[in-house]
């Protein structure tokens, strides 16, 4: 089969309205998995449920979303790209839909579910759909508006979703969808066409690979689980989450070889066959990591310590999405082309760990504009990674394998996020406790500025007229709110740190990909 689709296939419409139409449903889709996290405590509150069961709305749609991301690809073959396209689209916006209008918390983890199977299907057909629509040579011009959405969604949930909560109801951070869901379903359905190879690659339903599906569904929806609730079951000191792993790591491995010697699997792991696939797998990993955990950890870091509202935190972020937007054009146009592309990538991850290292540097009082600086100094890194990554990741893969492929990566993507989120609030957890353990050992009147603290505490408190009887505890509930935050202080220094260790060590992993395969220096 020829990887040279455009001598006889032209799509309907020009390709940067194909680019931005298909980005339409998964800039949805992700914006939806980040804002909702800012509404949690409001839909706890109108339903009635403590904050850990309303967690359950955003457990729901990890796991299924992650179930189904892999086998997209497979599912895009038995229905038809462009119909599967449009069923995700419609489904998912139904779903939304339902969840604005759920009035348990039953009804809205079902929705959620459902939402995620179908929201699933959406980055890797469109990824699919791109890699059809561009000429190899000309993919990092697609790439850098996928990437945009991609990075910049996460940045706007926070803000939009603390200003939905704050000025309307929780319920329009789903309805939001209803408009742009069915505007993209009407986009995609007029412009958009599978082309001749797509059609001809078409399973039926009876070579449905049974035992791939399971294998998959069980093993990624156990991991997931895994990974959100760990932290709240205290990991593997409880039983449920031993059992989980156990079974995540039999599934997953049997997965693997299931997968490989299957004739017909539900996704394929002949694309990792291909050096540059591989390599780029393990660095949209890598980045997932980074950059999920990164988006968390600023926001947790604002409401939890710095008593930031849902809407200011958010607005912490915007600094940085702006200069990313300015970045990744410049990177697309004028760098990629002009540099070697694996070295692009390499500066991106050495950005991300200096990046990483200063934002290590932080204080008790640090206020909002340097805090919204480390946030934004992050971003440059991310502006050099998602294109190059991207354009080298399918720069020599075989165009029969393009939908495995991306159904693939989008799964390391979102597994890395999950990994990174999941072990970055566990380490902060951990590392509050032992910073705090250690600071206590300095409580006491032998060390000078302990008594010297609390004299000042004492003394603030008489000056606005408190009662002296209740002056010294109420200064010792000063002095330990004090002491908490600056263990967490250190704790997300320690984060900071460790991230900036994990990039500075991707670098030379980005110089495995092949020279000369992407743009014109490769």
């Amino acid at each position: 089969m020829s990887d040279a689709p455009h001598a006889a296939f032209h799509p309907r419409g020009p390709a940067w309205l194909i680019t931005v139409v298909v980005t339409m449903a998964p800039f949805m889709e992700i914006l939806d998995s980040t804002i909702v996290n800012v509404g949690l405590p409001h839909i706890a509150g109108n339903m009635s449920v403590s904050y850990d069961d309303a967690t359950w709305t955003i457990t729901s749609y990890l796991v299924a979303n992650g179930i189904v991301v892999p086998m997209s690809g497979w599912l895009g073959r038995l229905f038809g790209r462009k119909r599967y396209f449009l069923i995700c689209i419609a489904l998912f916006t139904l779903m939304s839909f339902l969840c604005g209008i759920a009035t348990s918390l039953d009804q809205l983890v079902v929705f959620r579910l459902l939402q995620g199977l179908f929201g699933g299907g959406l980055q890797p057909s469109q990824q699919s759909i791109i890699l059809d629509t561009y000429e190899p040579s000309q993919r990092s011009k697609g790439f850098s508006f996928v990437a945009g959405a991609v990075i910049f969604a996460p940045i706007l949930g926070p803000v939009l979703g603390g200003w939905i909560t704050d000025s309307y109801s929780w319920r329009w951070m789903f309805l939001i969808n209803v408009p742009i869901g069915l505007f993209a379903f009407v986009a995609v359905l007029q412009l958009l066409e599978d082309p001749p190879w797509v059609i001809s690659d078409r399973v039926k339903a009876r070579d449905i690979d049974y035992v791939g599906l399971g294998l998959i569904a069980v093993g990624l929806g156990a991991m997931q689980f895994m990974l959100d609730r760990g932290q709240d079951l205290d990991w593997f000191e409880s039983t449920q989450i031993q059992v989980l792993a156990l079974v995540a790591c039999a599934t997953i491995l049997g997965a693997a070889i299931w997968l490989a010697l299957a004739y017909r699997p539900i996704v394929s792991l002949k694309a990792l066959g291909d050096r540059n696939f591989a390599v780029g797998s393990v660095c949209t990993f890598a980045i997932g990591a980074l950059l999920y955990s990164s988006n968390a950890f600023i926001p947790l870091l604002a409401q939890g310590w710095f008593g930031y509202t849902a809407l200011t935190s958010g607005w912490l972020m915007s600094p940085g999405a702006a200069l990313m937007l300015v970045l990744i054009p410049v990177s697309a146009k004028w760098i990629l082309p002009n540099l070697p592309t694996r070295l692009v990538l390499g500066f991106g991850f050495f950005s991300m760990g200096a990046a990483a290292a200063f934002a290590s540097n932080l204080t008790p009082d640090i206020d909002f504009w340097t805090l919204a600086t480390f946030r934004a100094v992050q971003t440059v890194g991310f502006a050099f990674l998602f294109v190059p990554n991207s354009t080298l990741s399918y720069a020599t893969m075989p165009r029969a394998l393009h939908r495995d492929a991306t159904a693939l990566y989008s799964m390391f993507r979102n597994i890395g996020g999950a990994v990174g989120i999941s072990i970055g609030t566990a380490l902060v957890s951990n590392r509050i406790q032992a910073h705090r353990g250690h600071l206590v050992t300095h409580l006491t009147p032998l060390e000078a500025p302990y008594p010297a603290l609390l004299a000042h505490y004492e003394h603030a408190l008489l000056g606005m007229g408190m009662a002296a009887d209740r002056v010294h505890g109420m200064a010792m509930g000063m002095l330990d709110r004090t002491l908490n935050l600056q263990a967490a202080v250190l704790a997300y220094s320690d984060v900071y740190t460790l991230s900036a260790v994990l990039a500075f060590l991707v670098v030379p992993l980005t110089l495995l990909f092949r020279p000369g395969v992407a743009g014109r220096r490769g």
